[in-house]
């Protein structure tokens, strides 16, 4: 059995413990917030951009642009979206599984994107195909650098490296729960955005400089606009994972304290005993000598 001394120690470890893991906590919960307030920030524009390429594309001459083509799929790339870091629960390790699942049945030599250290460490550690890494950017996350990425995706897919270009990541839904998600990214198919409300107007445009060219500069904005909001979800859902596991962890601290210091009262208890008993002991020798 542990010694009172011994108990006393891990009760001080424990409730170290608990004020960090309680600490991160309140930070997550913080970050969680501005992240929410980052995705709602993108809703208005992101439906006025959908609203314009619809009407767009309904008035086009040229009815499919080049990156709306159909082509044969000879070969994917896999784009997954993790954390940079741990303690946040399950996050990574279930999209991590589904996509390794899912790269098994596609071939573990299909070209993939990793972004987040915990993704990036699983796949390259493991000599998977990944051409392009990106780590730490939910340190600072920035449009800039999801805008060079979505431009490293298209110039491989306007070159032919590949034909077909999916992402797996976490959707935020709400504190408790984050879905993983594995939607198409290229080519583009029907509307543009099927997750974004229309807006409805009954107004005609005249475009300038003409419908074609607008197109060619929109699109590539949508799909930077879309590849954005993906890693706004994922930070998200990341933020609320990280919030709910050291909301668990501070709460088993809590029960753990309450257990190790009943255990030292007993311990104490039973020392106190076991002394009175000696004593007592002792006192009966004498009294007999």
């Amino acid at each position: 059995m542990a010694t009172t001394k011994e108990i006393r120690t891990r009760i001080t470890a424990v409730k170290s413990t608990q004020k960090i893991t309680n600490a991160m906590k309140m930070i997550a919960m913080t970050k969680l917030r501005r992240a929410q307030e980052k995705v709602l920030s993108t809703r208005p524009y992101a439906a006025k951009l959908n609203e314009l390429l619809e009407h767009l594309l309904s008035v086009s001459e040229k009815k499919v642009h080049q990156l709306m083509e159909k082509r044969e799929i000879k070969k994917r790339l896999v784009v997954i979206v993790t954390a940079d870091r741990g303690l946040c629960g399950a996050f990574n390790s279930n999209i991590i599984k589904a996509v390794n699942a899912y790269m098994a049945e596609i071939g573990n030599d299909t070209p993939m994107i990793t972004i987040g250290k915990k993704g990036t460490d699983f796949f390259v550690k493991r000599n998977y195909n990944v051409i392009q890494n990106s780590v730490n950017v939910f340190s600072n996350l920035s449009v800039e650098v999801s805008n060079e990425i979505v431009k490293y995706i298209l110039k491989g897919y306007l070159e032919e490296e590949y034909d077909f270009v999916e992402i797996f990541y976490n959707e935020f839904r709400n504190l408790l729960r984050h879905d993983i998600k594995q939607i198409r990214f290229l080519p583009i198919t029907g509307t543009v955005t099927k997750d974004i409300p229309k807006v409805q107007t009954g107004y005609d445009y005249l475009y300038e400089p003409d419908v074609e060219a607008i197109l060619n500069t929109l699109i590539p904005r949508q799909l930077n606009l879309r590849f954005w909001s993906v890693l706004l979800e994922s930070n998200a859902a990341e933020q609320a994972a990280r919030r709910m596991a050291m909301e668990t962890a501070t709460q088993n601290a809590d029960e753990l304290i309450r257990s190790l210091e009943l255990s030292y009262n007993k311990a104490r208890q039973d020392s106190i005993t076991k002394e009175l008993l000696e004593i007592v002991a002792g006192a009966d020798a004498l009294q007999k000598a």
